[in-house]
């Protein structure tokens, strides 16, 4: 039963690593950080987008870091379009918060940003 697990173990990482193949190939995933950030490309609200990400089994992109804010904008600049982040206005206006209340650790806001206006 050993060898046939450890077959089957090999068969499974062999699949995937031909799936995340194909999948980078069409641009519909990166890595930053031992995470996986990954698009179906298509256009949505942020709620649908939430939605999606968790249906999926992940949670939609909250960069914290440097590395994590490039996987992201990788998927902007190939698509040509803005990207919902897991971060929302506050009770305070111009003051931002983690979808789940805590303060963002890392941000790399353009000047002026964040408006709540999709330019941040």
């Amino acid at each position: 039963a050993g060898n046939e697990n450890g077959e089957n173990v090999r068969q499974l990482a062999y699949r995937i690593s031909r799936l995340e193949g194909v999948l980078r190939l069409n641009k519909m995933i990166t890595e930053s950080g031992g995470k996986i950030f990954a698009t179906n490309g298509k256009t949505a609200d942020f709620d649908a987008t939430v939605e999606k990400c968790k249906e999926a089994g992940g949670s939609i992109a909250t960069p914290r870091s440097a590395g994590e804010n490039d996987a992201i904008l990788y998927f902007v600049k190939y698509f040509n379009t803005y990207a919902y982040l897991g971060i929302k206005e506050s009770l305070i206006p111009g003051k931002f918060q983690l979808l789940n209340g805590a303060q963002p650790n890392y941000t790399n806001w353009y000047s002026n940003e964040p408006s709540g206006k999709g330019e941040e």
